[in-house]
């Protein structure tokens, strides 16, 4: 921010929640669902990145503005700050698809489609006025040692000015997971990769079911199992003296596991998948939660039904929970097996 379901998945839910609503073990229920999960073509079925039709053409002149802009930067970058809503506001009161303050907007909104307005409500204005504030900033960060283009993204988040301050990326939680989200959001073609295939999700299930009742420890969890974790959660709660996962730690284990190697933070985690519509869900796939792509705080794991297997909380266990059981669910995305390294 500038500051259908077929027949038998039909079936399924209602066996789902009958067997649970009869208290049948949660080992059960997950068997059902790791056998559908492997049963079902579609979750190997090949994505494209999300970039709306009626934006594609905008997206590609914008992204060719100067050198540091690409369209595929772009469209990563209007999709972490607004999903492509042209509607957006955020609590603070940026506004629009590309998220401008009213103030910045003032300075660098222009009139993309010449009908005299700048409107940072029409996409036609914003797109190309964010690809041209980018390359605006690129220019004002460019004596700044370290990398150039996540430089600029910084900047574009928190400012020129904290940029060189700190000689770079400004250490803030947020913006860090910012320039990490987009570029490697950005970093996939735009014409989509393989995603995880349907026994790939079925492993995951199956290794995340096996860890059912694991204690919550916050920083717990790597790709080989339950670990001590660290401190502290913003609550204050220190996971050094517990031996678990915390709910991106559960994600990576069990991807893991399926030979797909996740970053660490659930917002790494989304920026490594491949977006999927509500009605495409499939078992296996990662659900988020969270008000943004760069606010994400909660990840779990759908096995079919509207359930999710998931580390909570602390205080609680790797339990089967509903997918509505947080209010804030942002998206669903489908692990992609190219991203098999840390960013």
């Amino acid at each position: 921010m500038i500051h259908n379901p077929g027949g038998r998945e039909s079936a399924l839910r209602a066996s789902v929640a009958v067997t649970v609503g009869a208290g049948a073990t949660a080992a059960v229920v997950v068997a059902a669902l790791v056998q559908a999960a492997g049963d079902d073509p579609v979750v190997g079925a090949a994505l494209s990145l999300s970039i709306p039709a009626q934006y594609r053409s905008l997206v590609q002149d914008a992204g060719n503005t100067c050198p540091e802009v690409t369209p595929n930067l772009l469209a990563a970058l209007l999709t972490q700050e607004s999903g492509f809503n042209p509607k957006a506001q955020s609590p603070v009161g940026a506004e629009g698809v590309a998220q401008f303050m009213p103030s910045t907007w003032e300075t660098h909104g222009i009139d993309g489609n010449g009908d005299g307005k700048r409107n940072v409500w029409d996409p036609a204005d914003a797109i190309p006025a964010a690809a041209k504030y980018l390359c605006d900033i690129a220019s004002d960060v460019k004596d700044v040692p370290g990398n150039a283009q996540s430089n600029m993204l910084a900047a574009y988040n928190a400012g020129s000015g904290a940029v060189r301050k700190y000689g770079g990326v400004p250490p803030y939680k947020e913006t860090q997971n910012y320039v990490r989200s987009i570029s490697a959001l950005a970093s996939k073609p735009a014409t989509g990769g393989k995603t995880a295939t349907t026994q790939q999700a079925a492993a995951a299930i199956s290794a995340a079911s096996g860890m059912l009742g694991t204690p919550y420890s916050w920083g717990g969890g790597s790709a080989t199992g339950p670990s001590t974790g660290i401190c502290c959660s913003p609550n204050g709660h220190s996971g050094k003296t517990i031996g678990g996962f915390d709910c991106s730690g559960l994600t990576l284990y069990a991807y893991a596991k399926a030979g797909i190697s996740l970053p660490r933070t659930a917002a790494q985690q989304y920026a490594a998948s491949e977006p999927v519509k509500p009605s495409d869900v499939r078992p296996g796939d990662l659900v988020f939660y969270g008000s943004s792509a760069s606010s994400i705080h909660h990840v779990g794991i759908a096995i079919g039904g509207g359930w999710i297997i998931d580390a909570p909380r602390p205080g609680t266990k790797v339990r089967i929970d509903p997918m509505d059981t947080m209010t804030d669910l942002f998206a669903v995305a489908r692990p992609l097996p190219s991203h098999n390294k840390e960013i």
